[in-house]
């Protein structure tokens, strides 16, 4: 069987994003292409679909079929289900862990001018959109918070490097404090109400600097 139509079958059956290496691990150990064959099958599939509804996307851990996001409005209104709602507070102190990596709990208090409630914290590191990355080598040696592959993969991220710029940032920044119709920052609109809050909540907390790319 050809191997393209293999491929499409095992990504489109996966339950979360596969990586070509991934792929190849699938094939019985004696039948396994080179992961290049994969990689072309996966390129090929991803071309197949590029005038569809549907396509294969490439996010921080690996390749996954979904709904392109300007049909985000009408697929949502098949699930009764509202989507999880997040608080202001949790979306800002993503957007500063997002931006601001590796940080301490401290250093987020520092940005924010508030305390960070350990329910936020607990949160997003239940909900696996942060990590320990480390612990400052300082008096009580407290965590350094990062982002995780999970982060990315529902942001619809390949990298950190795709999140918006910091002159986006900025220059959305501006037109939100004039009432303007703020700048897309993306290409595509965002798939949910937390994920265009996130974005709002980093103009505010992150504009004044430079985003980092570790982690």
């Amino acid at each position: 069987m050809e191997i393209k139509r293999i491929v499409e079958g095992i990504l489109f059956a996966a339950q979360k994003p596969l990586t070509a290496r991934q792929v190849q691990q699938v094939f019985p150990e004696l039948e396994q292409p080179p992961v290049q064959d994969i990689q072309s099958a996966i390129d090929a599939v991803a071309g197949d679909y590029a005038d569809r509804a549907i396509e294969l996307r490439q996010v921080a851990s690996g390749y996954r079929f979904q709904v392109k996001s300007e049909l985000a409005y009408w697929v949502a209104r098949l699930f009764e289900e509202k989507p999880a709602r997040y608080s202001r507070a949790l979306l800002e102190t993503l957007a500063i862990i997002a931006y601001r990596q590796p940080v301490t709990r401290g250093d987020i208090e520092n940005i924010r001018g508030v305390a960070v409630s350990s329910n936020i914290i607990r949160t997003l590191l239940e909900r696996e959109w942060i990590r320990i990355v480390a612990h400052k080598e300082v008096p009580g040696r407290p965590a350094l918070y990062g982002t995780s592959k999970q982060f990315l993969d529902y942001f619809d991220l390949s990298s950190l490097q795709e999140l918006p710029t910091l002159q986006e940032v900025q220059d959305l920044a501006v037109s939100v404090a004039n009432n303007q119709q703020p700048m897309q920052v993306n290409s595509e609109p965002q798939e949910t109400t937390e994920q265009q809050e996130f974005t709002q909540n980093a103009t505010e907390n992150t504009a004044q600097d430079t985003p980092e790319t570790s982690g």
